[in-house]
């Protein structure tokens, strides 16, 4: 049935769709305004269909949409590496760590541009990236840096969807490789006293009693300077850490300054060399790695860095037999400084090497496990050392707002991650509750 003429005189509201037939194409049109672009004209996507039934059906999905708030922004749709690349470049790397930037560059351009990268934005489903996961398992990667690209895909399409570049988050339904959980047992009482008797008869021992008496990061550790220790009125301030970045090229040929170092076969079955970890694979064909040894390199090394958060900018007390032990070391110190001569290099650091150079993260990771060794403790990481210290302010019944302020957190979730029931204090309510019921 033909549609009516609208009355002479008068228009169709602002907004509304059109629906009509071209005799051109013999071909059913329809446009809706769907919103504005951004030089301020109406938004209008059109549709095309054979019949008027199918066009108006069209239309009405996109009147729905509009309804429900599900509008993308007008334009061409990237693709999902054109996406990714300009999330990192733009949005997310000017507002993090380099670490963090490294790792979320290795994950997009390792796994996810060449895995999922040449999807339309708007056209990725669950089912790609479930399939990519799977393909990292094939390989041998773990669950656990599976789960590190989830994390990294799903950051960068939140924002996509809050700009409105897509209307649902795909990485919010893919279903991650389950992840095992590793359960962390902090040190028992006689375990952190052995510690604490081998930690003071090494050089720089003390670092690691910091570590186990205020919960300090390792970068926390073994970035404190002297200025933000007072001795005599007890106090540490941790505003910021010491971390290790790489470098990057600064030469015009990344790929043809790393000649020397690309690795072109595997190795042989029983390799010596790669003990600790499993061998790496042969460089890709333009590999662009190496920058450590560019003339020009830029950017990498030991640098000061501010603490992760607002709440990691804190002052803590220190108790007192830790301000004697760090007075005996600062004596220690004063004393190789007198011995290096003019090879001493100062710069304040609590923790220095025989030169006065801050102490490499790699190295003070050895001297954590040598460490270990000496004292006959069972193996285990050094950040276990922060869950000790948060278990032992609850097991001393100190209040958790006082905990969160101490450990330099902000948001009471990482009380339930960082405290834990040791089996001390297992036993002692054991001996509680049989002392209650059985009076004898």
């Amino acid at each position: 049935m033909p549609r009516k003429p609208r009355p002479e005189g008068t228009r169709r509201p602002n907004g509304a769709s059109t629906i009509y037939f071209s005799e051109y194409d013999q071909k059913w049109h329809g446009r809706v305004t769907m919103g504005v672009k951004d030089n301020g004209k109406p938004h209008r996507p059109h549709v095309k269909r054979a019949t008027e039934a199918e066009v108006i059906e069209a239309v009405r999905e996109l009147e729905l949409k509009r309804k429900n708030g599900e509008v993308t922004t007008p334009g061409r749709v990237p693709s999902v590496g054109e996406w990714l690349t300009h999330w990192l470049e733009t949005i997310a790397t000017p507002s993090i760590t380099p670490n963090a930037a490294s790792a979320y560059s290795y994950a997009v351009n390792k796994w996810l541009i060449p895995g999922v990268g040449a999807h339309r934005l708007n056209r990725l489903q669950p089912e790609h990236l479930e399939k990519l996961y799977a393909k990292m398992l094939a390989q041998g990667k773990s669950p656990g840096y599976a789960h590190q690209v989830h994390r990294t895909v799903k950051t960068a399409l939140n924002v996509a969807v809050a700009r409105e570049r897509i209307t649902r988050n795909p990485a919010s339904l893919a279903k991650a490789p389950k992840l095992e959980e590793t359960e962390i047992e902090p040190f028992t009482e006689e375990e952190a006293q052995r510690l604490i008797r081998c930690a003071k008869k090494r050089r720089n021992g003390v670092r690691f009693i910091v570590g186990l008496a205020l919960g300090l990061r390792k970068g926390e550790s073994i970035g404190l300077k002297w200025t933000r220790i007072d001795l005599a009125k007890g106090k540490l301030r941790t505003p910021r850490q010491l971390q290790r970045h790489k470098w990057k090229h600064g030469c015009d040929d990344p790929h043809q300054c790393g000649t020397t170092r690309h690795k072109v076969k595997p190795c042989k079955p029983g390799c010596a060399r790669h003990k600790r970890k499993p061998c790496p694979p042969p460089c890709p064909p333009d590999c662009a790695a190496h920058a450590s040894t560019c003339p020009q390199r830029h950017g990498g090394g030991l640098r000061e860095v501010p603490v992760k958060s607002r709440a990691g900018r804190r002052s803590v007390g220190l108790p007192g037999p830790l301000v004697t032990l760090l007075d005996e070391h600062k004596e220690v110190q004063d004393a190789e400084r007198v011995a290096a001569g003019t090879e001493w290099q100062e710069g304040g650091w609590t923790f220095t090497q025989p030169n006065g150079k801050p102490i490499d993260p790699r190295r003070d990771h050895d001297e954590w496990k040598a460490l270990l060794k000496d004292a006959g403790v069972r193996d285990a990481r050094l950040h276990d050392l922060r869950h000790t210290a948060a278990t032992i302010l609850m097991a001393l019944g100190v209040h958790p707002r006082v905990i969160m302020e101490i450990m330099g957190w902000s948001q009471m979730s990482m009380l339930t991650r960082y405290q834990h029931v040791s089996s001390d204090m297992a036993t002692d309510v054991a001996k509680q509750v049989g002392g209650h019921l059985w009076d004898e």
